[in-house]
């Protein structure tokens, strides 16, 4: 699984992440949105969850990329 992230290229991470996970800019990020919603206890409907899954694919991807090249820089 670490072989197939490490393969995504960091400007397709990085521009969806920032297309995808602040999207739309106004009034307020769906990401944020639905994550306030799960910390309320308030992600009940299915379209919520998948909205969840949908803006926050890429930030978790991102971080999970910097992650791996943090751990392999602290391994030398």
């Amino acid at each position: 699984m670490t072989r197939l992230i490490e393969r995504i290229p960091w400007l397709v991470l990085v521009v969806g992440s920032l297309t995808l996970g602040l999207a739309p800019f106004q009034p307020r990020p769906h990401l944020a949105e639905k994550l306030s919603m799960l910390i309320a206890g308030e992600l009940v409907r299915a379209v919520d969850w998948f909205d969840l899954l949908l803006h926050g694919a890429f930030p978790v991807l991102l971080l999970w990329r910097v992650a791996l090249g943090a751990n392999r820089y602290l391994r030398r």
